[in-house]
């Protein structure tokens, strides 16, 4: 454990009128190779591997396109898994194996199930300066992850005023499951929960939460408290299953964005490599070797236009290769159990 994992877990604390909360710290990682822009990523952690069956969480941004030279993720597979794109600013163009084009615009929600194997790409528009926004993964559960066809869908959930009208604390966009009145449309295969939140400047905001769930606030900049707990920027405060409630406070003076993720403790075991899910190191070398192969498993992208121009990305690349197996034969992710964990 780092220095400064250790120095936000001994700051945690449980005063008596406070729930407990668990702080994940992000890291950062170049996004699509070693010249990608830079994400900053809390899940999947060694400290939590999964909330609910969000498997994976990437934030990125606010960065100027000029400085970063945006999003240009070649094609690239997937298997096992649902992807959630969300943006704040920017548009992103997306194009799938399964036919699904769009672009991702803020406060729009595009899934994309990649069942038994699906591939994409991902580029910021020619008129993003400004991208910013989070980038997630949903695990597919055994009875669909072979199953589900591949799909894209959109949806655009209504904006909705938290606190009085008159002055309201804060605003919230339900884009998955079902939340504070609202339900998305969207199809998962497991109970889920992900929300858009904007805090007012100062505001305190009082959510109620389905205790069969956990759950994790990820917090896009400084100066949010959950429970009383100060979480970092890009950090996630997780909250396990039993609570009822969660407490957020704003102490900037400033609008901010936060998102709420959770869902059912997810109770299989996965093996999660690259942009694979199985359950065992065979299903990844499998998909691994079909993917180098170009079988059909993963299909094509046609139309794909990246900074190298069409078909290829700013290394040059039309396609984006596997990276070498590990050594040591992978095995399973296990999650600890649903309860936050706090030192004190």
């Amino acid at each position: 454990m780092s220095q400064d994992e250790q120095h936000m877990l001994a700051a945690q604390s449980r005063a008596d009128d406070f729930r407990p909360v668990e702080v994940i710290l992000p890291r950062d990682v170049p996004l699509g190779g070693p010249r990608g822009m830079k994400v900053h990523r809390t899940i999947p952690h060694r400290q939590r591997p999964m909330i609910g069956a969000w498997c994976f969480v990437d934030h990125y941004g606010p960065d100027g396109v000029a400085v970063t030279g945006g999003m240009d993720v070649a094609p690239h597979p997937h298997c096992g898994l649902q992807t959630v794109s969300w943006l704040f600013q920017g548009k992103i163009a997306h194009i799938d194996s399964g036919g699904g084009r769009g672009v991702v615009h803020p406060g729009e929600v595009n899934l994309m199930t990649a069942g038994e194997g699906i591939c994409h790409s991902e580029t910021s528009t020619a008129d993003t300066s400004v991208l910013h926004g989070v980038q997630l993964w949903i695990a597919l559960p055994e009875d669909a992850r072979r199953t589900a066809p591949r799909a894209f869908e959109h949806y655009v959930p209504p904006e909705v005023t938290l606190g009085p009208a008159a002055q309201p604390t804060g605003v919230m966009r339900v884009f998955l499951g079902e939340f504070g009145g609202e339900r998305s449309p969207v199809d998962t295969h497991s109970p889920l929960l992900g929300v858009e939140l904007r805090i007012a400047p100062g505001a305190e905001v009082e959510l109620a939460l389905n205790p069969d769930f956990e759950h994790g606030l990820l917090v896009d900049v400084p100066g949010i408290h959950l429970e009383n707990i100060p979480l970092p920027a890009r950090a996630i405060g997780y909250m396990g299953v039993g609570e009822t409630a969660m407490r957020i406070h704003n102490t900037t003076d400033e609008w901010v964005y936060a998102v709420l993720i959770g869902g059912t403790p997810f109770e299989e075991e996965i093996v999660m490599w690259w942009n694979f899910i199985g359950r065992d190191y065979e299903e990844i070398k499998t998909a691994r070797a079909q993917w180098q192969d170009r079988s059909e498993r993963f299909g094509e992208v046609e139309g794909y236009v990246g900074l190298g121009g069409p078909g290829k990305n700013g290394d040059g690349m039309s396609w984006l290769p596997a990276p070498k197996l590990p050594n040591a034969t992978l095995k399973p992710r296990r999650n600890p159990g649903p309860t936050a964990r706090v030192q004190h």
